[in-house]
């Protein structure tokens, strides 16, 4: 995806999955458009494509379905709609508690005073103004042709309240018009408790969001001053003290602290931070004053990359979602007709099932007890719109992902593609790269047997490489020795030219002569000069403290670790033994690397690819799933479905388990959904279900299935 244009932005007024299709499906018609998802759960969209596309087509795009866009921060509009969402429920139980009490006084002979009157006028004002959301939303699905949860919620409280109306205007048929106000009443409560619920669920995202700062104290030639950080400019220099949160990315110029990057790294220790030390903007300084030379901002931050890899993950979906989105494509519309087809069928049956009924209330007291077969078959009519609901089948998947996604990043985990979620289950096999993988990557040299002159040409030589071996020499010995004719040979070395003398420096024609190096499991660079060999570096890349214990935890979940490396089999074995890798291929190219996964999954394996997302780009997208060991600065790897924001070799066992379970509560969200429809709509049908309790439970099965997804964490 590089150089690809990615948006993302807030969505208005949806309130199921069908309605996250139809803007979804809009979306992707736009012109240029590569790449569109638009998920419920966070009530956010995802876009990419080929160039820049302005924010009011995509906001046309959206109104064109009947939807909405909104460009205020997340936080504005959460606390927004939850007032209004209060005010709406306080409002309506305000009049539908006494309406109900006045109604069940009613039923059982107590003569109430224009009862009909009453129910007829309050039941409209709870149904038309408290609704009025929900009416809206119906009345927009309508306009464009399709139906959604509003749909069945407005059918059911209307129906209930043309009841009132009828049997105030005198014909034979009982009224339902309380039942309509409890319908839209017990709704705005499931609503209320869901959305309650679901911003929960995304937390971890809006903890990032509040970790971006405001503004940032700036040091100037003429003294300090706070400045918005909208402002904050590359090499500005910025003053944290005690207590603050580090508002940029940069290198500590002056200072000693502290720092706490939990939040970020998911380590809860805190990390000492001294003149040349990169801190993170989002970061707590605890202890000491510091000087910050700032080297990122904006969009380009750790964090805002953090952030928007997050969302572009709750953003995308995984291949069940397209069972659970062909059944709700259809489901509102099957509901009806089934809803339909029971009304008729109980108006047209009612005399013969009357014994059938007389012996079943006995079990269900809740059933309506009416001689009139018009009532009765209102009553199923109602039952069957109401408890069908597809909310739950619709919060199923993104909800399981929000949770899912959310924790991962916690422990300093980004799941890129939500794919990956799905395919982790049936992980066998994970490749490693070994430097910057198993190894800290931050290779040093220790030795080496070069002149001083030889030694500066050689690290002018290497400056122009990004290879973590070349930093290790470049930075070893500053040089401004400008070299001729580089060239840079994959998996082996560089060759430059250097006042008309030729150099190689990689890997050794002959590793036998440094056996003994090799065992220990350092690294040895050689430097050759028109042909000749005139010494060589010696190069150490410590371990990472996590890397044995992960294997081992691998190993114990039944999956196999296999090492894959460029250097020289000796090293590499030194290495793996260390860990306790059994199985290792060394000497390998990057495009080896990649016919080595290959043959393995042709074999039927799964394959989990880790390395540092340089070098390995093409085995990071040939596996099944590439994970990518991002550290910080660079996060943005094009080519992992998971980058580690922080730490090793652990975080791939943490994103196996979070990735399983995610999957795990995903089936069982599925399954509960299905079974209570399975169960609860012939039984609706059948006219055994009371509307009230059918719309209970209709949210409790929502709240149910946002309830299991929290598991997760």
């Amino acid at each position: 995806m590089v150089g690809k244009n990615k948006k993302s932005f807030s969505v208005t007024g949806m309130t199921c999955i069908s309605c996250a299709n139809r803007v979804e499906n809009s979306l992707k018609k736009i012109k240029g458009v590569e790449f569109a998802s638009v998920n419920l759960a966070t009530e956010s969209a995802f876009l990419i494509s080929e160039k820049e596309i302005s924010l009011e087509r995509i906001r046309k795009a959206v109104e064109e379905v009947g939807y909405g866009i909104s460009t205020e921060p997340a936080e504005d509009l959460e606390k927004k709609r939850y007032n209004l969402a209060r005010k709406n429920l306080i409002f309506s139980w305000i009049i539908t508690f006494p309406l109900s009490l006045l109604m069940i006084f009613h039923m059982i002979g107590y003569t109430v005073p224009y009862f009909m009157l009453i129910e007829l006028l309050f039941g409209g004002i709870v149904i038309f103004y408290s609704g009025r959301e929900t009416i809206k939303g119906a009345w927009i699905a309508l306009m464009h042709f399709h139906t959604n949860m509003d749909t069945l919620i407005f059918i059911g409280s209307l129906a209930c309240w043309i009841t009132a109306l009828l049997n105030s205007l005198g014909l034979s048929i009982i009224s339902f018009g309380t039942i309509g106000t409890m319908i839209i009443t017990i709704h705005l409560t499931g609503r209320f408790i869901e959305s309650h619920l679901r911003d929960k669920a995304a937390k971890e995202i809006k903890a990032l969001i509040k970790l971006q700062a405001k503004e940032a104290t700036v040091i100037f030639s003429d003294g300090e001053d706070t400045v918005p950080i909208e402002a904050v400019k590359v090499g500005f220099l910025v003053l944290v003290k005690p207590g603050e949160r580090i508002p940029i990315d940069g290198k500590v110029e002056d200072g000693l602290s502290s720092v706490d990057e939990s939040m970020i790294s998911g380590e809860s220790l805190p990390v000492s931070k001294k003149k040349e030390s990169q801190v993170t903007g989002g970061s707590l300084n605890l202890t000491g004053t510091l000087k910050i030379r700032v080297d990122k901002v904006g969009e380009e931050s750790f964090l805002s990359q953090m952030i928007d890899l997050i969302k572009e993950a709750q953003g995308t979906k995984i291949p069940i979602q397209a069972l659970a989105d062909r059944i709700t494509l259809w489901f509102v519309p099957t509901i009806i007709i089934l809803a339909l087809v029971s009304g008729i069928s109980w108006y047209l049956g009612f005399n013969e099932f009357q014994g059938f009924l007389i012996y079943i209330r006995k079990f269900f007291p809740w059933i309506l007890n009416t001689d009139n077969a018009l009532s009765f078959a209102v009553f199923a009519f109602i039952s069957t719109i109401v408890i069908a609901c597809p909310c739950a089948l619709g919060l199923a998947i993104p909800m399981a992902l929000v949770s899912g996604t959310g924790l991962a990043a916690k422990k300093g985990l980004i799941i890129r593609n939500a794919e990956a979620i799905q395919t982790s289950k049936d992980i066998k096999i994970v490749m490693m790269d070994k430097t910057g993988t198993i190894t800290q990557g931050n290779p040093h040299i220790i030795n080496h047997s070069l002149s001083k002159e030889e030694m500066k040409i050689v690290a002018g030589i290497e400056s122009n490489s990004n290879h973590p071996l070349a930093r290790a020499i470049s930075s070893f010995q500053k040089s401004d020795v400008k070299p001729e004719k580089i060239e840079e040979i994959s998996g082996e070395g560089i060759r430059a030219v250097v006042k008309g003398d030729e150099y190689f420096i990689g890997k050794p024609e002959f590793p036998e002569k440094y056996l003994s190096q090799l065992k220990e499991g350092k690294i040895v660079v050689e430097v050759i000069k028109n042909g000749e060999n005139i010494g060589s570096i010696i190069i150490e890349d410590p371990i990472r403290e996590d890397s044995k214990l992960a294997v081992s935890k691998l190993k114990n979940i039944g999956i196999i670790p296999i090492m894959l490396t460029g250097d020289n089999r000796e090293t590499a074995q030194a290495i793996a033994l260390r860990v306790g890798i059994e199985k290792v291929y060394a000497g390998v190219k990057p495009q080896d690397k990649l016919n080595i996964i290959r043959e393995y999954q042709q074999k039927g394996s799964k394959i989990l690819m880790v390395g540092d997302g340089i070098n390995d780009a093409a085995s990071l997208k040939g596996a099944d799933i590439g994970v990518a060991i991002g550290e910080g600065a660079d996060l943005a790897v094009d080519n992992a479905d998971m980058v580690i924001v922080k730490g090793g070799l652990s975080r791939i066992v943490d994103s196996i388990e979070i990735s399983q379970k995610t999957f795990r509560v995903i089936k069982q969200n599925l399954f509960w959904a299905f079974f209570y429809n399975s169960m609860m709509i012939p039984l609706a049908m059948a006219g055994f279900l009371h509307p009230a309790i059918a719309e209970a439970a209709m949210a409790v099965s929502s709240i149910t299935v946002i309830l299991n997804s929290l598991r997760i964490k």
